[in-house]
């Protein structure tokens, strides 16, 4: 079979299963499978497919039908322009988690300590780590499979000269010292939403990284509570919330004493970020 005649059955059968971006995935399960790129479709379709790249492209969208995620098919996902590794463990990093990453790189200066908490697939912390320099990083995640893959992340995009590391823990319970920077993107959808998600998430990405509680905020709340002690005077925090909760986060940040509390919405126009600096203390 050739290439075009081979991604053209891809795709219908894709669209016959409702996935909505059926020529996208498509196309980029083939090249996937045979390891070209976008201009290959347009440029050589006639190049014959091989037995084997037919059978292993034919497996690839029987699993995409089944509304498995792409990323988890091909194991991987660009965030900030890095290639992370993903798989069934972690969160398929976002887009829009792009923005509380940028967010944190307007206040990053060289030599600063930052904290991951949910760390997922590090995804977070190394892209903070890989565009600065000479700083450090803890990452935090109850998953140890999760973590298993973050340090794997870690050891693929961060060089040797970067100081980080990964620990299991329950949000702050093993992690020591304290920081410039807290960063999170924890669960936070709520509990009685998470079955009307679409089937990619609700079925196939972790269920802990997604439950935020009854009303989505029981992280937050944790961790605006527990921050102060380990944010160094003057350090920030900088949480990833709902389109709907920047009000709510707002005002926990508030009455825990933060200060210079910010909403930051994407580039949809819906709040996505919010941050507080935690002030220094004098005698």
């Amino acid at each position: 079979m050739i290439y075009r005649d081979c991604y053209e059955e891809g795709w219908k059968r894709l669209l016959e299963a409702g996935i909505e971006e059926a020529a996208l995935d498509a196309r980029l399960l083939l090249e996937q499978v045979c390891g070209t790129d976008r201009n290959t479709l347009l440029a050589h379709g006639d190049r014959e497919v091989s037995e084997q790249e037919q059978q292993a492209y034919e497996a690839a969208v029987a699993r995409r039908s089944r509304r498995i995620p792409l990323q988890q098919i091909t194991g991987c996902q660009d965030f900030m322009g890095l290639r992370f590794a993903v798989n069934e463990h972690v969160l398929v990093p976002r887009q829009d988690t792009e923005i509380l990453v940028e967010e944190v790189l307007r206040e990053l200066q060289d030599g600063m300590s930052v904290l991951d908490l949910c760390t997922g697939s590090g995804c977070i912390l190394i892209s903070l780590l890989h565009y600065s320099n000479w700083c450090q990083g803890v990452g935090a995640d109850l998953s140890p499979a999760a973590l298993e893959l973050a340090r794997q992340n870690g050891a693929a995009l961060l060089g040797q000269e970067k100081q980080y590391t990964f620990v299991e823990s329950d949000l702050f319970e093993r992690v020591e010292g304290r920081f410039d920077i807290i960063v999170s993107n924890p669960p936070y959808i709520r509990r009685e939403v998470i079955d009307t998600l679409m089937p990619e998430v609700r079925e196939h990405e972790p269920r802990m990284a997604l439950d935020g509680g009854e009303d989505g905020l029981d992280f937050y709340r944790r961790i605006i509570a527990e921050s102060p002690a380990y944010l160094n005077g003057g350090g920030k925090l900088y949480l990833e919330i709902g389109y709907d909760q920047g009000d709510a986060v707002q005002r926990l940040l508030l009455e825990q004493g933060f200060r210079e509390v910010n909403v930051v919405q994407d580039y949809a126009g819906l709040d996505r970020v919010v941050s507080g600096c935690w002030p220094i203390r004098t005698v």
